[in-house]
Order: C-alpha cells, then sequence, then structure tokens
C-alpha cells in the first residue's frame, strides 16, 4: 500500500525567504507557487517522484522540524564544501563543531546537516552498501570504513 513519501510541508515565516533559500541556494525546482493563498512547492529529486510544500505562518505557529534529503555517498561526502559555498554551516550528527557526515550503523547510511532560514534542520542522507551493524550506534566515517 505504502511505497514511499510523496509530500512534506514546512511552514515557514517569510514565503519569499524561503523560496530563495530551497529554489535558489539548494536547486530545487520549482513545481508550482499558488497566488491564492501562501504556499509554493518544489520538486524533490526528479519531477514527481516527491513535493515539499511551503507554507507561510506567523512565526509563533512555527515549530521546527526535522526531514532528510535523500542523496548519493559522493553527494553527501562532498556536501560540507558545497553547503559552505551557499553560506550554510554543515554539522554532524553531534553537532560537535566538525562537519565531517556520520554513519548511522543500524541502517547503515551517512548523513549530515543543515539549517534553513525558519531554523528547521535539514539532512542529507545516503544509503551505505555495508550490513547494518546497530552495535556500533552513529560513528565517524573513519571508523566505519576501518571497521567495515
Amino acid at each position: 500500500m505504502i511505497t514511499g513519501l510523496f509530500e512534506t510541508h514546512l511552514k515557514v515565516a517569510d514565503l519569499e525567504r524561503s523560496m530563495h533559500f530551497y529554489g535558489e541556494v539548494l536547486d530545487l525546482e520549482l513545481a508550482h507557487r499558488d497566488e491564492t493563498r501562501p504556499i509554493a512547492f518544489y520538486w524533490l529529486g526528479t519531477r514527481g517522484d516527491a513535493m515539499l510544500g511551503l507554507w507561510l505562518e506567523p512565526p509563533k505557529r512555527i515549530q521546527r522540524q526535522h526531514f532528510a534529503f535523500r542523496s548519493t555517498v559522493q553527494d553527501v561526502l562532498r556536501a560540507p564544501a558545497w553547503l559552505r559555498e551557499r553560506g550554510l554551516t554543515p554539522r554532524n550528527f553531534l553537532n560537535d563543531g566538525t562537519d565531517d557526515p556520520m554513519v548511522f550503523a543500524w541502517m547503515p547510511a551517512l548523513a549530515l546537516y543543515f539549517t534553513d532560514p525558519d531554523g528547521h534542520s535539514l539532512e542529507l542522507i545516503a544509503m551505505l552498501e555495508e550490513q547494518p551493524r546497530p552495535e556500533l550506534g552513529v560513528v565517524s566515517r573513519e571508523k566505519w570504513e576501518s571497521l567495515s
């Protein structure tokens, strides 16, 4: 019955600012902007695969959320520099001041985080081909590679 996630929505305080962020900074393709109400939709990945909706709301009604963008291992590894080029601060899962992607060994997947203008936590994540090793928890990429 369920084969994936098609659409998710975020409440944003400034629709124009968020449209600039998701469209210009993150290079997402605008799918539709509804001029009759304050909302814009962006395609995630290939057109028709998944969508992100941005809904204008008063700042006091915005609750910070988290979601992850599917990516490739190569792109997650390139992401720290790519994000910094766009004026964004990449961070790892531990938020310890470093920006080297970390591995969630139970999946396993490589992940890196950053924040949008409203403080929503965004993640780039890529599944790894190795077998899951949940006993390792969350580890650095270097540790994962040394144990694989």
